[in-house]
């Protein structure tokens, strides 16, 4: 996997994703929700669950855990993603130092 599969992935994600997703609650996940809108009196619940995701995007990109799948899955990074190259293409790691093309039988001699 490369990060141009990485990019193809994402772009079919957001489209699968559409404006609304629908989540089922177990009865844990309905307790958590429900203390949170007690305690921070949002609008509607959508809108602790858009922090949420924001809340674990971040988590995940701080702890690494985010680059340890992507390098796992595509083997790229979130950095690597953002700047749209790998850090081989970055650095020009992947080519080969330009060789001389003739050669040359003098240079070794005194």
């Amino acid at each position: 996997m490369s990060l141009d599969d990485l990019q193809d992935d994402l772009e079919g994600e957001y489209a699968d994703l559409g404006d609304e997703v629908s989540v089922s609650l177990d009865r844990e996940t309905r307790n958590e929700l429900a203390m949170l809108n007690a305690a921070f009196d949002p609008e509607d619940a959508d809108e602790l669950l858009r922090r949420a995701v924001h809340m674990l995007f971040q988590t995940a990109v701080d702890t690494g855990n985010l680059d340890f799948h992507l390098r796992s899955g595509y083997d790229v990074t979130y950095d690597e993603y953002l700047s749209g190259m790998t850090y081989d293409e970055m650095t020009g790691g992947g080519q080969a130092f330009p060789q001389q093309q003739q050669k040359d039988d003098r240079r070794y001699q005194f």
